[in-house]
């Protein structure tokens, strides 16, 4: 396995790491963390039992711990406050994802566009245009981050490259309009769904249909993948999910 990076929630870390070029998790609880806890002592005990924690990363995990200890220590009176407030786009919009960092979000609108934005500085870094009627679903390929799709009314869906605004793919075969999509977990596909009751899924990579899923009496208005991306489920205006294998389309 190769460490990826690792990052703190709650009172626990979660280990990210790439085996068999598939992303993968581990959870590790400290319950019984507190704010006078020995840090590096605790890190070290829990290297002797975790792998992943190797000696180069040590350091870093100790920091998160540390970090984590601030946290605790911090009293629960937050105040929160508007950071601000983006004149995003002239027509309304449909949508708004974040990637997995929160350093960047994109827009939807019914302009037709999806913009790409900066997080912390409020500035708009591209527009993504092609698309012939209003934008509705979109989504960044987390954890990754580095491609965003767009499913729009026009019945299309398109890939784009998050740094370059390039388009690489154009999806078509829909016959009514996009109104949800997910990227799997190691970004290999694309899950669309339609007004005409059908999902597809794409190759990310050749831009070309894999198959489609056929079987609800409406709109599919929802889907999503499970976390190893051979399952995927849809919820539909029929009253029904359904549980669907992907290789297959069964």
């Amino acid at each position: 396995p190769r460490p990826l990076y690792h990052f703190f929630f709650l009172k626990g870390i979660i280990l990210e790491y790439v085996q068999g070029g598939e992303p993968k998790t581990r959870s590790i609880d400290l319950l019984d963390l507190r704010p006078d806890t020995d840090a590096i002592a605790l890190v070290e005990e829990i290297q002797k039992g975790e792998p992943l924690i190797t000696a180069s990363c040590k350091e870093h995990v100790v920091h998160l711990v540390q970090r984590l200890q601030e946290k605790l220590g911090e009293k629960e009176d937050h105040k929160f406050c508007l950071f601000k407030v983006l004149r995003a786009h002239i027509l309304p919009l449909t949508n708004v994802a974040f990637n997995k960092s929160g350093s960047r979000f994109i827009t939807g609108s019914y302009d037709r566009t999806c913009k790409v934005w900066n997080t912390a500085s409020g500035e708009e870094l591209r527009t993504l245009e092609g698309h012939g009627n209003v934008v509705y679903a979109i989504a960044f390929n987390n954890p990754y981050g580095d491609k965003i799709a767009t499913g729009s009314f026009d019945k299309t869906c398109k890939l784009w490259s998050t740094e370059t605004g390039k388009c690489y793919h154009t999806f078509r075969g829909h016959s009514a309009e996009i109104v949800c999509l997910s990227f799997n977990l190691q970004s290999t596909l694309v899950a669309t769904g339609s007004m005409d009751t059908t999902a597809k899924l794409w190759d990310v990579e050749k831009g070309e249909e894999t198959v489609t899923l056929s079987g609800h009496s409406a709109e599919i208005i929802a889907l999503s993948f499970n976390t190893t991306g051979d399952r995927i489920i849809t919820g539909s205006f029929d009253h029904t999910v359904a549980v669907w294998d992907v290789g297959t389309g069964r």
